[in-house]
């Protein structure tokens, strides 16, 4: 859920296309606010956004300034690049604090069944993430999966999820979350017999000649 209201200012941004690469060597980030007003481009300088993302992953709401003027909003697309891990773009989503919208909350486990302490397998998660819906202040980020009373029989579904009261969760209730699977027994490989070839088992496709044929 959204504790702190996290805080960041820019600049509108009238650089675009190839520009853009300079912006960036000059450590600020192109971005873009759309949702309720006309969507705006703005600039952002690299290493607050970069803290700021940290803290507020795409379910923590963002106050954005710049111009005067102040949007709240949510960090939809984080563009990074491939290898090196550099910001690019981001999209920020304006909300409605009074609207309802829906977003992704992280599956994590907690506890360990009873069978995982007798070490005869694993808890695992079945799904990474599950559709929320709720207010813009009641966003949660994760969601707890206890499998401290789990079975092996008996997997963890949507439906047994505890999220906090506002928020809904999207996703099919008979989904399920988390199970125990039993390690599998190790096999123990059969030394090959060591194999010597022997005349009788090596088959000869074509002998080679000895004697060379005489020149005409």
């Amino acid at each position: 859920m959204s504790d702190v209201r996290l805080a960041i200012e820019a600049e509108p941004r009238t650089v675009v296309g190839k520009q853009v690469k300079q912006l960036r060597r000059d450590g600020m980030i192109p971005a873009v606010i759309y949702g309720i007003q006309d969507p705006v481009t703005i600039q952002l300088e690299n290493k607050m956004l970069r803290r700021v993302l940290r803290r507020a992953g795409t379910t923590n709401l963002i106050d954005i300034t710049f111009d005067g003027q102040k949007r709240t909003v949510l960090a939809r697309e984080i563009q990074q690049h491939l290898t090196r891990g550099d910001l690019i773009h981001v999209d920020f989503q304006e909300v409605d604090l009074k609207v309802k919208i829906t977003a992704e909350a992280s599956l994590v486990l907690v506890g360990r069944s009873q069978m995982m302490k007798d070490a005869e397998g694993s808890d695992v998660l079945a799904l990474n993430s599950v559709e929320i819906e709720a207010l813009p202040d009641d966003l949660i980020a994760e969601i707890e999966v206890d499998v401290t009373d789990m079975t092996a029989d008996e997997p963890i579904y949507v439906s047994d999820l505890s999220v906090p009261e506002g928020v809904i969760i999207l996703t099919d209730p008979e989904t399920a979350v988390a199970r125990f699977e039993y390690a599998r027994p190790e096999v123990e490989e059969e030394e090959e017999e060591e194999f010597e070839p022997t005349a009788d088992s090596v088959e000869i496709i074509e002998k080679g000649k000895i004697e060379d044929e005489d020149e005409e």
